[in-house]
């Protein structure tokens, strides 16, 4: 966040003449803690930031850089939108929030999950699968984009044989449950609108005893978390993620607190090869118009970015470890017909061949 706000203060393309100061805070992934601070932020914060010479202005919030979470964000605007604050978002991804009725002052530099559910819906088809099975997690983001790929899955002509939903914070039954259903599933092919500290605990409960294996298919918040990878038994993977962008010097090399070599440690803060989510200011920001780093950056009637993806694949390296390919593209903004392609040879699990998961209706 520091690194974004630095590189917007120096350079002269983006803001010039103007600086921007900032007021950091960690919502724990917890809608209690983003509502308090939304309030926070409805009140005005501190009546000045700096009472130096070089900065006195007041301290009020023009706009809001967050949440990362769909529910949170919801939860947020909720208290903001009366105020005409604007949000820009860079990972809440819930369909619900292109509603400009419920909220007009949402932006998001991600794409809307009803262009991911209709890229899934297309991929399951692209393979032939139309039995397959359904888990989600039990937020705004599982449930709305479960809801619109079983809806783009129906149009497509698949079967599902259980859609089921699980969360964190649930009981381990519930968690066991949903796993327990996989097990004894028909499907061979599971498809997971979930995030990625859901689909942790249930890949965990999902090691604990063998099963047969499954073909994944994930929704990009957990396909594209690295740290994920380390659950083997789900090499050959597929799903969408945010395209990449590589951004010149934002790998930080500072320690952590005094011993750790940063550049020595693996994280999704410290992985730079894998960024994917990246009042008057309300009506300056409708008209928002740019490239940067071959990004493009505008927001449709809806406060949404055009849609494009990754197609990955979780593959297995000379070495025995999961690595993150990519393999193909979607693009919503394209003709009918060249949305999708795949340019790479994919695998599949257990680097097999593809799996056939298909059921005869009598």
């Amino acid at each position: 966040m520091i690194f974004a706000i630095e590189e917007i203060n120096n350079s002269t393309e983006l803001l010039p003449g103007i600086k921007l100061g900032y007021h950091i805070y960690d919502s724990c992934a917890s809608v209690p803690v983003a509502v308090h601070v939304a309030f926070q932020i409805s009140n005005g914060l501190d009546p000045v930031f700096y009472t130096d010479d070089n900065c006195s202005q007041s301290g009020m919030v023009m706009a809001v850089v967050g949440e990362s979470g769909s529910t949170p964000s919801i939860s947020m605007l909720r208290i903001t939108g009366p105020f005409n604050i604007p949000q820009v978002s860079y990972f809440a991804t819930c369909a619900c929030l292109s509603n400009k009725q419920q909220y007009p002052n949402f932006f998001r530099t991600v794409p809307s999950d009803q262009f991911q559910a209709d890229a899934l819906a297309k991929l399951v088809k692209h393979f032939g699968w139309t039995w397959i099975g359904a888990v989600r997690s039990d937020s705004d983001y599982g449930n709305n984009g479960m809801a619109s790929f079983l809806d783009a899955a129906r149009k497509e002509g698949i079967c599902v044989e259980y859609s089921e939903s699980f969360y964190r914070t649930h009981p381990r039954s519930r968690i066991q449950k949903v796993a327990d259903v996989i097990r004894r599933s028909t499907a061979m092919v599971v498809v997971a609108f979930a995030a990625s500290g859901d689909m942790r605990l249930l890949l965990e409960e999902l090691s604990l005893k063998p099963s047969p294996p499954r073909q994944w298919i994930g929704s990009e918040d957990w396909v594209t978390d690295t740290d994920m990878l380390r659950f083997s038994f789900c090499a050959g993977t597929i799903g969408f993620g945010i395209e990449r962008s590589v951004i010149p010097g934002a790998a930080d090399e500072r320690v952590c607190d005094g011993t750790e070599d940063i550049k020595t440690l693996q994280s999704p803060y410290t992985d730079t090869s894998q960024l994917r989510i990246t009042n008057m200011v309300l009506s300056q920001l409708k008209k928002v118009n740019f490239s940067r780093n071959g990004y493009d950056v505008s927001f449709d009637a809806n406060g949404d970015p055009v849609a494009s993806y990754e197609l990955v694949n979780w593959q297995k390296s000379e070495s025995g470890s999961i690595k993150l390919v990519t393999v193909g593209h979607y693009d919503a903004s394209l003709p009918v017909g060249q949305k999708f392609r795949i340019n790479r040879n994919l695998t599949w699990v257990d680097s097999g061949t593809q799996v056939r998961s298909t059921k005869t209706i009598i």
